[in-house]
């Protein structure tokens, strides 16, 4: 689940860029960088966080009115240094490609490559195979001037190879900036303008934190490209089933972002009310509902007005430390997970406790808080999770790709409830979950929770996405 932000306009690209991905800091702090465009690509990236990566000298070596940006989150690859995006090319234009997504055929697709275009590769990850299938087709069509319908052509060859999720942006030096989507829309693209200038993002907070105006969102199968004019060329060049990423309004997107039509924040609110009338029918009575922030607040504070029980904060965060899912090895996770909350004693001593959380992925984390807790004298606690139990693994960009990551994998709610340590578990229902983020609308992609996935998945391919998954989690607790 990365971020990525792409500018064209007037002005400096990497003035913009910059905040746009502390903006989208959120999703994915394994590495950062940039690319801009003057007479050449200037380009910076490496592991950390974006105030890490950049600072005033390299920033202000980036010159050029075109640029992207990449925050990266890393599926695929171990998570070295190497792997960082975004990636440059330099045939047969120039071209410089950063993208949000995950591509299941990725291993077939670089074995094809290295065998039979004799292409070799400076890293393990998916954006270079994508960089590298454009550059291939764009090679094929032998033309320095680059008309719009000849790169839309090239790219409807490059979609019949791809499988799974993606959203990119792309310079191609000289020529134009270039934004697409997967046929179905996995992942998030939004679009804005202000004035002469364009901005590309994975989250309209980018677009307001930086001025622009919402123009829409890139629809599934879309491709837009800006020409060195500032002229607008779209083109849809797959259609497929809409399936957005439904985890995205469950927890990965900024409560203050927009995605395809549906705000966040609102979406989290009806997954409250939701959660509430669950634990009306399980007649809870708890003295007080409880957030594990930050992602649960807007979801409790209407499960407790549905309760007509007390909101409280009852858990504070360290603001310092990053998110705990995203962190690559158990033994973080849990020692974060003690530095980054700690509960507020007058409202946790000889109370009945509901705490509403996200999603219960491992159950680590929800048991090293429910011990917390009790440590602190809470008399009962209820835990409830506003999406229901996640059991099958994620193909498309989540860190969620191995079977045996999911404590409700093949495991009944009252198991799951011993296990956290729990006095009652309650789980948003799979309609509830619908009906809340879309009002009953189809369009989402909620295989983790169900295992229907909307690309096709062959068992084998799943079960090797899962052996590399092992290997590299192994290799990045090393690093």
């Amino acid at each position: 689940m990365c971020g990525i932000v792409a500018i064209v306009g007037k002005e400096e690209a990497m003035g913009k860029i910059y905040p746009a991905l502390m903006a989208l800091q959120h999703r994915g702090q394994d590495s950062a960088g940039a690319v801009t465009f003057e007479q050449g690509f200037q380009i910076k990236k490496g592991k950390g966080l974006v105030v890490n990566v950049f600072n005033p000298k390299n920033i202000g070596r980036l010159k050029g009115k075109i640029g992207i940006g990449h925050v990266r989150y890393p599926t695929i690859g171990s998570g070295v240094a190497e792997d960082a995006q975004p990636f440059i090319i330099t045939t047969p234009y120039g071209i410089a490609l950063a993208h949000n997504g995950n591509l299941v055929n990725y291993f077939d697709l670089r074995k094809n490559l290295i065998e039979n275009d004799l292409r070799y590769f400076n890293s393990n990850c998916d954006a270079e195979i994508i960089l590298n299938l454009l550059s291939i087709e764009l090679t094929k069509m032998n033309s320095k001037n680059l008309k719009p319908e000849k790169l839309f052509k090239a790219l409807s060859k490059v979609y019949k190879k791809l499988m799974g999720s993606f959203s990119v942006v792309s310079i191609i030096a000289k020529k134009g900036l270039l934004a697409f989507r997967d046929k179905n829309g996995i992942k998030p693209l939004t679009f804005g303008k202000n004035g002469k200038s364009y901005c590309f993002a994975s989250e309209s907070v980018a677009l307001d934190l930086l001025g622009y105006t919402h123009i829409m969102d890139v629809n599934p199968g879309e491709a837009i490209f800006i020409d060195n004019q500032g002229i607008c060329h779209k083109k849809q060049i797959m259609k497929g089933h809409k399936a957005t990423c439904i985890f995205e309004y469950v927890y990965f997107a900024r409560p203050d972002s927009i995605i395809d039509g549906i705000g966040v924040y609102e979406a989290r609110l009806r997954l409250g009310e939701k959660l509430g009338e669950e634990c009306l029918k399980k007649k809870i009575k708890p003295d007080v509902v409880i957030p594990v922030p930050d992602t649960a607040r807007a979801s409790a504070q209407v499960a407790a007005e549905v309760l007509g029980i007390r909101y409280r904060e009852g858990l504070i965060k360290n603001r310092y430390i990053h998110r705990t899912f995203i962190m690559p090895t158990q033994s973080e996770r849990i020692e974060a997970v003690k530095l980054k909350l700690n509960p507020i004693k007058s409202e946790i001593k000889n109370k009945k406790l509901l705490l509403i959380d996200d999603s219960i992925v491992r159950g680590n984390t929800a048991k090293e808080i429910i011990g917390l807790l009790r440590n602190f004298g809470a008399e009962e606690i209820y835990y409830g999770s506003y999406s229901p139990p996640l059991r099958f693994p994620c193909v498309y960009g989540i860190d969620m790709q191995t079977r045996g990551e999911f404590i409700a994998r093949e495991k009944q709610v009252e198991d799951i409830r011993k296990l956290i340590g729990a006095d009652i578990l309650i789980y948003q229902t799979q309609k509830g979950l619908i009906d809340a983020v879309g009002s009953g609308s189809k369009g989402f992609c909620s295989a983790c929770f169900t295992g229907s996935y909307p690309t096709e998945i062959p068992p084998s391919l799943l079960k090797r996405i899962e052996a590399d998954r092992m290997i590299n989690k192994g290799s990045r607790s090393e690093d």
